[in-house]
């Protein structure tokens, strides 16, 4: 009798051992789980849309303009004007501008907005614009040298080269924010939408390594400095 009723104790025990581990092990896949979960929707709400994308590196392309608009000031009002920030923000607006964001555009927004019929003949001149866009960037590289600033010719092409690329890219950016990215997402469907968030990121980590846009913001940054218009508040109107 004793027997029996140190086995029914022993089977007891073990039954709420087994369960208390069982209740163990739950909890831990649950908090694993738990944790997952919290990784990828904070990774989500991080991610950024393909429009966005777009957006933010046309702010890029803003602060460049306005390096170039400071330089056009300068050689209007025969101020000193050095050269280096010039070649280095052309060098930007051909790598990181032509080469990967207009790329972008070109191979995967305008071919589908061409497909669905939609915005054809706005994808067509902003095509048009961007190869423009690289001719003048061409002669911008040509002409920001010390010895072309000295000749008057060279002078002025180079100031031409700005002054149409600044009337030229004010507008086209404009359009494209507030038309072609908003119309984007209505043409694909919502995984081809993430699918090319995703493909933005790799192609930008392919040419530019890990957080790429931010290395080319603070690289802007720099060129500002150097022309003393990186402190936003001197730019208050004083009424």
């Amino acid at each position: 009798m004793r027997l029996n009723n140190m086995n029914s104790i022993e089977r007891s025990t073990r039954r709420k051992f087994i369960k208390a581990g069982g209740i163990v092990i739950a909890s831990s896949i649950a908090t694993t789980a738990g944790n997952l979960l919290g990784k990828e929707e904070e990774k989500k709400d991080n991610e950024v849309s393909p429009p966005e994308d777009l957006m933010r590196e046309h702010g890029v392309l803003k602060r460049i303009l306005l390096v170039y608009g400071e330089a056009l000031r300068r050689m209007e009002a025969n101020e000193d004007l050095p050269l280096e920030p010039i070649a280095q923000s052309a060098k930007i607006i051909r790598d990181f501008v032509e080469d990967y964001h207009e790329k972008l555009e070109e191979n995967f927004l305008f071919p589908r907005f061409k497909k669905a019929n939609r915005l054809t003949d706005l994808v067509d001149v902003l095509l048009q614009q961007h190869q423009g866009g690289r001719r003048l960037t061409d002669i911008t590289t040509q002409f920001a040298t010390n010895q072309a600033l000295k000749n008057p010719d060279d002078r002025r092409k180079l100031a031409d080269s700005m002054r149409q690329f600044i009337r030229m890219y004010n507008p086209h950016e404009a359009r494209e924010d507030t038309v072609l990215f908003p119309a984007f997402r209505g043409i694909v469907s919502a995984h081809e939408f993430d699918s090319l968030g995703e493909d933005f990121e790799k192609k930008e980590d392919e040419l530019f390594g890990d957080d790429g846009f931010e290395k080319m913001v603070d690289k802007v940054a720099q060129i500002e400095k150097k022309l003393g218009i990186y402190d936003l508040a001197q730019f208050t109107p004083k009424v």
